[in-house]
């Protein structure tokens, strides 16, 4: 599916499921950009979790941009309480299709809230800082922290990229802090323990950022 709703349970829907499942009121609806992705995370559901065809996250191809917003201009808008551009992979592998969706909602539906759920390792992979592409278009950007300090970080995640993949997220953060209104970090519940996710806490109250403790999915 390229646009999807969720469900309890961590059920994908369709949009027309979604609103079959859940009726009343409003809802986020996911972009997913693509399968790629610069890291092999041990809890990631890409190894872990068998999907029906029909609500499989997998995608045959990358979508086009014109693809991505054909089906986006054909939601019932007024339903929608937020665009977060995702992906079964690591959507920033392609940032000019994530910006290109960021500014075509913006430009159709200035007031719906946008996010993008990245690993933050975006820097990384394209060799430059692109943070200030963001001013206007993202509310929000979701990064995974995953861990505190660089080694746990990469035996969690096992990033390509190696042992500076961590502090290279960090600074992906901070320099979204000067054009991103909410910049937040996550880690995984059940991953981590009270400790470690404490002193996760300390590095993102250290940088003024946010942290969230995400619920851990393996079903």
């Amino acid at each position: 599916m390229i646009v999807y709703a969720t469900h309890a349970g961590g059920r994908y829907l369709s949009v027309a499921e979604s609103f079959r499942a859940l009726p009343e009121g409003r809802r986020a609806i996911y972009v997913n950009i693509t399968n790629s992705c610069n890291c092999d995370c041990v809890f990631c559901l890409r190894g872990m979790k068998e999907m029906a065809q029909e609500s499989s996250l997998w995608l045959e191809r990358d979508p086009s941009v014109e693809e991505i917003t054909a089906e986006l201009d054909r939601l019932p808008w007024e339903y929608v309480s937020e665009v977060v551009c995702c992906g079964f992979g690591e959507p920033l592998i392609r940032l000019d299709t994530v910006i290109s969706v960021l500014r075509h909602v913006k430009e159709q539906h200035p007031d719906v809230p946008t996010r993008v759920n990245t690993n933050g390792l975006g820097e990384l992979e394209h060799g430059c800082v692109f943070a200030e592409r963001f001013v206007g278009l993202l509310d929000t950007v979701s990064i995974s922290l995953n861990a505190s300090n660089a080694e746990r970080y990469l035996a969690l995640t096992r990033s390509k990229f190696g042992i500076s993949s961590y502090e290279a997220m960090l600074a992906f953060a901070e320099h979204c802090k000067h054009y991103v209104p909410k910049v937040v970090l996550t880690v995984v519940e059940k991953v981590e323990d009270a400790e470690e996710i404490e002193r996760c806490r300390k590095i993102c109250a250290q940088r003024g950022l946010t942290l969230r403790v995400r619920t851990y999915e393996n079903s």
